[in-house]
């Protein structure tokens, strides 16, 4: 086996952390919402499931091997999902607000060794997680516009594993991986505009660091309220993180479409 052949099938697999990102990752567009159903508390709750349609571009580095530059379209990513689940939940009492969101995602690829001697098949997988929490505080509301400071942490998690299996190696084969998490302070705004009761556009704009050198979230979608209770929406966003340490690097942009699904209750 060459070592071109292994460097391009890890890091392609590893390109399709995109899905997650990455998903997600990380903070959706379901929260900043003017109406909704109040509890005799004063909370408001929401919870959305939401599907981000992200591509990945960037620089990229596992397993000792040096970066490449990868360029994947979502069609990419998609074609090597094994499982996937994002959601996002917030709990609002007039001006203050706390919010949550979770990604995960399943990756993997394989396929066959140039000469197979030393291995037959070689087999990547990733898992990658994605969390946020953080707290928000309305600078400005009234009743068709919320403007929101917000601030939190985001924990993002990748880990990969490349096996070998078949040729002259022991029966159970062999493997390596590679892992990293880290945590990163971020902070910036987010907003809602009703055009109408059922029609409202949303928005964001996060930057912060901690683990990362630099961690940015931007985002804009259009939402349409069914009821008190249901909203969809559809926009698009775009995640950038760029992180290096020990030779492991994740320096990516990841952005696409995203369609969201809002239930208050």
């Amino acid at each position: 086996m060459t070592s071109g052949f292994i460097r391009t099938l890890a890091l392609a697999g590893t390109c399709l952390l995109a899905g997650g990102a990455t998903a997600a990752d990380i903070y959706s567009p379901v929260a900043p919402e003017t109406q909704q159903v109040t509890t005799e508390s004063g909370w408001t709750f929401s919870f959305s499931p939401y599907f981000w349609a992200a591509g990945l571009s960037g620089d990229i580095e596992q397993f000792g091997l040096p970066a490449v530059d990868v360029d994947a379209s979502f069609s990419d990513v998609f074609d090597h999902l094994d499982f996937a689940l994002m959601a996002t939940a917030e709990a609002r009492n007039g001006p203050y607000s706390i919010f949550g969101d979770a990604i995960y995602i399943k990756l993997s690829g394989e396929g066959g060794t140039p000469r197979g001697i030393i291995a037959d098949d070689v087999k990547l997988s990733t898992e990658t997680f994605t969390g946020t929490l953080g707290a928000g505080y309305a600078i400005y509301e009234d009743s068709a516009a919320r403007l929101d400071i917000v601030g939190g942490l985001r924990v993002w998690s990748v880990e990969s594993e490349l096996s070998f299996s078949g040729g002259i190696l022991p029966p159970g084969g062999v493997s390596r991986s590679d892992d990293a998490t880290w945590v990163d302070g971020i902070a910036g705004f987010r907003g809602t505009y009703s055009f109408t009761p059922e029609v409202y556009l949303t928005g964001w704009g996060l930057v912060g660091a901690g683990g990362a050198d630099l961690d940015w979230d931007v985002a804009a979608a259009i939402g349409y309220r069914f009821s008190d209770t249901i909203s969809a929406l559809a926009g698009y966003r775009a995640l950038g993180v760029d992180y290096s340490n020990d030779g492991f690097v994740f320096d990516v942009v990841e952005q696409g479409p995203i369609l969201g699904l809002v239930v208050r209750f």
